[in-house]
């Protein structure tokens, strides 16, 4: 759905998601001058993050909402981007509350980024009784009222199963992006980029991402198995020998099967190992694993196994992670930026 017109764009997000609306604006008003020599003509973009006449996200005193869009009536004819984080149950209903509003102020269009879908990894049921909460956030965002442009669109980056996106209703479209091309600019800077390959966990992640990457890159594939409480991971396919083995996969939780593979291949020879995943959940600060640690008494840090852990700011969370080696931020900015002027943004 192209946003046409010389009407400019409102770009609304959470406050948790500031940086990530700074970032875009910055990137797509950088991006689109640097266009212009080439003769395209782009949408304007107005930010209306941490400002004047923006959404204002007070509370009454039992914790319910009492939000207001401020000069809500230049809504209006536009076109709406608005971008979520559901990143913890208590700001899924907030956010839910000012979206649905938008389409009822009687925006034009509406574009929802939702860079972390939060259920994907509940996507089926293996017997009866579990309940697959990826279908039931789908309905919920389902609901989202169709515009005068139609239905709205929801940006949804790296989901875990790309058959989710038939969990959605047909009266919105759900458009699902990938942060991988982050993850290969990064890999064509690095000084040994002649020897890195890509590694997968598992299966699911060899089919989710391989075709992705350039197929000059060599890849491996792990397999694991669960023994109790232990993950065993072998190489399934590839050869780690003298190689930078860069990990992939959609998501971490506690890292437990990245440390393992991690392990396997440096027993295989790699020489360095990284690992890249779009969003770090890390639940109960379970990242600490992968820092540096100091010897009491000593001052001396023990080797960590991970030479770089590359992750994006799908979620806020990740503000305090990345200032913590071997942690780096390869933010979504400049992804979300190129997806928007390569369609949305276009005039």
């Amino acid at each position: 759905m192209s946003m046409a017109g010389n009407r400019p764009v409102l770009l609304y997000c959470h406050p948790s998601m500031d940086n990530l609306a700074q970032g875009i604006y910055d990137e797509v008003t950088k991006k689109s001058s640097c266009m212009a020599e080439s003769h395209k003509i782009y949408r304007k973009v107005e930010l209306k993050a941490n400002k004047e006449n923006s959404i204002r996200w007070a509370h009454f005193p039992d914790g319910f909402p009492n939000f207001f869009i401020d000069d809500v009536k230049q809504c209006a004819g536009k076109d709406i981007i608005f971008i979520a984080s559901f990143h913890n149950q208590g700001v899924i209903f907030d956010q839910l509350s000012v979206i649905y509003a938008f389409p009822r102020y009687l925006a034009h269009s509406f574009t929802l980024i939702l860079p972390f879908f939060p259920t994907g990894t509940m996507e089926r049921v293996d017997m009866e009784g579990q309940i697959a909460t990826a279908k039931t956030l789908a309905k919920m965002l389902s609901c989202i009222p169709l515009t005068a442009r139609g239905p709205p669109q929801i940006v949804i980056y790296d989901v875990h199963a790309l058959q989710e996106r038939f969990y959605f209703s047909d009266t919105v479209i759900p458009r699902l992006d990938t942060a991988i091309p982050l993850l290969v600019d990064k890999i064509a800077t690095l000084p040994d980029a002649d020897k890195v390959s890509i590694a997968f966990p598992d299966q699911g992640a060899y089919k989710r991402f391989h075709s992705l990457f350039p197929a000059t890159m060599a890849t491996i594939t792990c397999s694991k198995q669960r023994d109790g409480d232990k993950r065993i991971v072998t190489i399934t396919e590839g050869d780690a020998l003298g190689q930078h083995v860069v990990i992939v996969d959609d998501l971490v939780m506690t890292g437990g099967t990245l440390w393992e593979c991690a392990k396997a291949l440096k027993s295989s020879g790699a020489t360095a190992i990284s690992a890249f995943v779009t969003h770090a959940v890390f639940p109960h600060e379970s990242w600490r694993r992968f820092v540096e640690k100091t010897e009491p008494g000593q001052g001396v840090k023990t080797h960590h196994l991970f030479n770089k852990f590359w992750v994006t700011d799908s979620l806020p969370t990740v503000r305090d992670l990345v200032t913590h080696e071997p942690f780096e931020l390869l933010s979504l900015s400049s992804v979300i930026a190129n997806n928007l002027l390569s369609y949305d943004l276009q005039q």
